[in-house]
């Protein structure tokens, strides 16, 4: 399986306020997204930047799809890590949002991120966390991560006790269940418009079939294809340009394999969505 991420704890998470009183507010140009397209966490802000339409507002530099410095960092970025924090003890990682006014960094915490886009420079996009709904696209966010990514590795552990594999299995399918239902009647996730919570939910899954499967069991691949609503909107929202003009394939793959620590499991065999094919659609 993967190795443990190297940004459990972030470095780094101010937040874009609404004006010059707070510190960071959203002027256009002034700050930089430094991305990893490989990375779900980059994934997820990329597919955010271009569903708002922040390409003049806010630029983004790609980083290479693995990371290139000794320590599992990017070397690109060390030096806005040193300007920000003397002598940073840790690699130097993305997602990075940067402020080019001062050279140095606001934040790597993702989900701060996220929201900043969606609050601070929605400009004419769709409202992608919209008031009253935070607790909603949250809920989805913690079941991708423990009900989902979670479960998916730990379901696909070889030295984990059977038992504790079924039961993570088990929650992983329930999840599947609840978001099958869902979407057998809605559009997206949380009703007739997207939302930060189908960010979530189509990264995850993209995760689960091109990372997480490769360690599962062909049977438990087989029990994850029956969801048919599930899968059919992932397919169609990675025919939509702002998901998945981001998705890197090969990318992914290459930093699976530069990271993985897991033996590969029959249900490495079992592709449940050609990505390629709904991209090019």
């Amino acid at each position: 399986m993967s190795a443990p991420s190297p940004t459990a704890v972030p470095s780094f998470r101010s937040r874009i306020g609404c004006d010059a009183r707070s510190g960071y507010y959203p002027a256009p140009r002034r700050y930089r997204l430094h991305l990893a397209l490989s990375c779900p966490r980059c994934l997820r802000i990329a597919v955010t930047h271009s569903l708002l339409g922040l390409d003049d507002t806010l630029p983004v530099t790609l980083l290479p799809v693995v990371p290139d410095a000794p320590d599992g960092g990017h070397e690109a970025l060390r030096p806005l890590y040193e300007a920000s924090s003397h002598q940073h003890p840790g690699p130097a990682v993305a997602p990075v949002l940067s402020d080019a006014w001062t050279g140095t960094i606001v934040s790597t915490h993702a989900p701060d991120i996220l929201r900043d886009l969606a609050r601070r420079f929605r400009g004419d996009g769709p409202d992608l966390f919209p008031r009253g709904a935070e607790e909603a696209v949250e809920g989805i966010g913690r079941l991708c991560e423990q009900d989902i990514t979670a479960s998916a590795q730990c379901a696909g552990e070889p030295d984990v006790d059977p038992a504790v594999r079924d039961s993570a299995l088990a929650t992983l399918l329930d999840a599947l269940d609840g978001l099958e239902r869902r979407l057998a009647c809605q559009e997206y996730v949380l009703g007739d418009e997207p939302t930060l919570a189908d960010v979530e939910l189509w990264v995850t899954l993209v995760q689960l079939d091109t990372v997480h499967r490769h360690h599962l069991d062909a049977a438990a691949v087989h029990r994850i294809t029956g969801h048919p609503h599930l899968w059919a909107y992932a397919k169609r929202l990675a025919a939509h340009p702002a998901f998945g003009s981001h998705l890197d394939l090969d990318g992914i793959a290459r930093r699976h394999h530069a990271h993985c620590r897991g033996m590969e499991a029959a249900g490495a065999a079992v592709q449940i969505v050609d990505w390629a094919a709904c991209v090019r659609a």
